[in-house]
């Protein structure tokens, strides 16, 4: 982190003050919060503009029956009616006047108010790239928790508390984009079950000639080229005049023949080059460790190693502010040791947290080891906000109960950093300290390495969310007023490998965390060095 990120306080930002503090919505929970009141003002001042809609027309209707029963009476006997002085004068007035001012009713505006409300708003609205992050994020989701794309889009998620399901239209919409970005996998997983709701029976804005016309393309670029022609010949059942899948059928027939030639002869080369069917290219071994610990797969605590693991009453070695009310600690993980402090911090210190970091909370960013700048990042995904001492007498407290409890000096840690996690928020495998490859990552601080992580939960989450150590198959899962703690670095000084961990996806809820990165600065007689590397 950069030295500003200790010593500078940002200023207080008041809601919507400008569109680039609102990027990236789709990164925080908190934030999309925001875009749920915009939607209710929105919502208010179009049911104003139908009431005003609905009265101008009772209003033309009252003008209606008036001008129609003189109608009615005056064409039955037109010479006996305009006989009479009256009625001559006053169709010279109606036809003066009045019809006039029912065609000024006529043509008045009543969207005016409506229409500048929403003008307003709309430069506080997510953008195409929202829309796409949002999208990626479900994807992710799908992709760490195995989820079916069915049981996505009937909404059948674990913990939900607001069931929402997928129309044909959102199927096909992430689908797109998935095809954009040329993943003809998920691709044709979500266009197949755009297709699927649609043979159902769904009405919808989009035809099965659209899907089908992307579904066979996907399916012919993952190599399953039977199963490409067998779709552009339903497409065609349905629209026999289109014209792209008339060229794909054609092409798909020649290259199946020119493929049956080149199995019968010698010659074995491939005729074309085609994406190998299954998920795309990146799928790492580490994060297939990390993907099946988010799930609660693979966790390699054993029982003979679980029944070291203790729960106990931490004084903080005899602190005087703890010895009279020690705090609950349970080890969580033996190598790494990690500890959980239950209790550790109060419903009202954590809605003051959040409410300090609300307004400041931005895309949170990553240390580039190659140009040493921050920089945002696909494998880090939410909002964060930084948080001193002597801003408030809160943080302040934390800071002191976090110094007492580790018995660490934290004068020259890092500023508190509040996280909120939004859609398929996570980061992915990473480590808190710097890399001997990365001599310069914290020399502007000039406090040395991160010695320590300390992390609070201060939300449940009803489903996915965990902190995971790929490296030693080990999962911690978010509990409310609860903190984890862990040392990075040996005694040495030496970087702990096994130390390398991730967020994994919120799939369900919202996760709010805030950690203390502890420096080496200051730290020579509480924690003395060793001689052997590795303790």
């Amino acid at each position: 982190m950069k030295a500003m990120r200790m010593l500078k306080v940002l200023p207080l930002l008041v809601l919507f003050s400008s569109c680039q503090a609102h990027k990236d919505f789709f990164t925080s929970i908190g934030h999309m919060t925001d875009l749920l009141y915009t939607e209710k003002d929105l919502l208010t001042s179009l049911k104003e503009y139908i009431k005003a809609e609905e009265l101008k027309l009772e209003q033309i209707k009252k003008w209606a029956e008036k001008f129609n029963s003189i109608s009615e009476t005056a064409t039955k006997d037109p010479e006996g009616f305009l006989g009479h002085p009256v009625n001559a004068f006053k169709l010279m007035k109606r036809l003066n006047t009045e019809w006039l001012e029912l065609e000024n009713l006529v043509l008045k505006d009543m969207s005016d108010g409506f229409i500048s409300n929403l003008t307003i708003q709309r430069q506080y609205f997510p953008s195409d790239e929202d829309q796409t992050g949002a999208a990626r994020a479900l994807i992710r989701l799908q992709d760490t928790y195995n989820l079916d794309t069915e049981t996505i889009s009937k909404g059948n998620l674990p913990g939900v508390h607001h069931k929402s399901t997928l129309t044909a239209e959102d199927c096909y919409e992430l689908g797109k984009i998935a095809y954009t970005e040329a993943d003809y996998y998920h691709t044709e997983l979500w266009m197949e079950q755009a297709l699927r709701q649609l043979d159902a029976g769904e009405e919808s804005s989009i035809d099965k000639v659209l899907v089908l016309d992307y579904l066979s393309y996907a399916v012919y670029q993952q190599g399953d080229l039977e199963k490409a022609l067998m779709l552009t010949k339903r497409l065609l059942e349905l629209d026999p005049e289109h014209q792209r899948g008339n060229g794909n059928l054609k092409y798909f027939e020649y290259i199946r023949a020119k493929e049956e030639n080149t199995s019968s002869s010698s010659d074995s080369e491939a005729v074309v080059s085609k994406t190998k069917k299954g998920r795309p290219k990146g799928h790492l071994p580490e994060r297939q460790k990390y993907e099946k610990l988010c799930r609660g797969e693979g966790i390699k605590m054993t029982p003979r190693r679980q029944k070291k693991l203790f729960c106990r009453y931490y004084d903080g070695n005899r602190s005087p502010i703890l010895i009279l009310s020690p705090t609950k600690q349970e080890d969580e993980w033996d190598k790494p040791h990690i500890v959980r402090y239950h209790d550790i911090i109060s419903d009202a210190e954590i809605e003051k947290v959040k409410a300090l970091a609300r307004p400041r909370l931005r895309r949170a960013t990553v240390h580039d080891p190659v140009t040493g700048q921050l920089t945002t990042a696909q494998y880090r995904v939410s909002k964060s906000a930084w948080l001193s001492g002597y801003e408030d007498p809160t943080i302040a407290r934390i800071n002191t109960r976090i110094q007492e409890l580790t018995g660490l000096d934290v004068t020259t840690a890092e500023e508190l950093q509040v996280a909120n996690y939004g859609v398929g928020g996570q980061y992915e495998p990473h480590f808190d300290f710097g890399r001997k490859d990365e001599p310069d990552a914290f020399k502007e601080l000039g406090t040395g390495n991160r010695i320590a992580t300390w992390l609070f939960y201060m939300s449940d989450v009803p489903a996915g969310g965990a902190t995971v150590f790929p490296e030693v198959g080990a999962a911690v899962y978010p509990k409310k007023g609860t903190a984890v703690f862990w040392y990075n670095l040996f005694q040495s000084g030496e970087g702990d490998y096994s130390t390398r961990h991730a967020a994994c996806p919120v799939l369900v809820g919202s996760k709010w965390v805030s950690n203390k990165w502890i420096h080496e600065r200051g730290q020579e007689f509480r924690r003395p060095c060793k001689l052997s590397e590795l303790e």
